[in-house]
């Protein structure tokens, strides 16, 4: 028997979770990405130092622990947008959804199976 295709709302909620998944585990290792731009980088530092390795531990737990998702800034309802200041900096966060080869868009986002996440990491003025 053929499982019914899920709700829309079913399909988000899905896509919400998987999204939340990769930011809450941040550092464990998977398939998904985590990339952080040249912008982002410089307000970190030299993370062999213990500033930048402490600049970049918080800079990971604002993107785990954010949770303020509204209309503005979550129209989708899928949690794959976050805007945050860090060092006085006004910074985003993004994912993105790619397929297995990394070379295309996902076929379906709420399949984790056949999606590669990609989080960056970026200052406003990189967007």
């Amino acid at each position: 028997m053929v499982e019914p295709a899920p709700s829309p709302a079913e399909r988000t909620a899905r896509i919400a979770a998987l999204n939340d998944a990769l930011r809450e585990n941040i550092h464990q290792i998977g398939t998904n990405r985590i990339l952080m731009t040249q912008g982002i980088a410089a307000l970190i530092g030299d993370t062999t130092l213990f500033r930048g390795f402490r600049q970049r531990a918080e800079l990971i737990v604002l993107i785990r622990e954010f949770n303020t998702f509204a209309a503005e800034n979550d129209p989708y309802s899928e949690h794959d947008f976050g805007s945050f200041v860090f060092l006085e900096t006004e910074c985003f966060w993004k994912i993105d959804y790619y397929d297995e080869t990394m070379e295309f868009g996902s076929e379906d986002p709420a399949i984790e199976e056949k999606t590669i996440r990609v989080l960056t990491i970026m200052t406003a003025r990189e967007y």
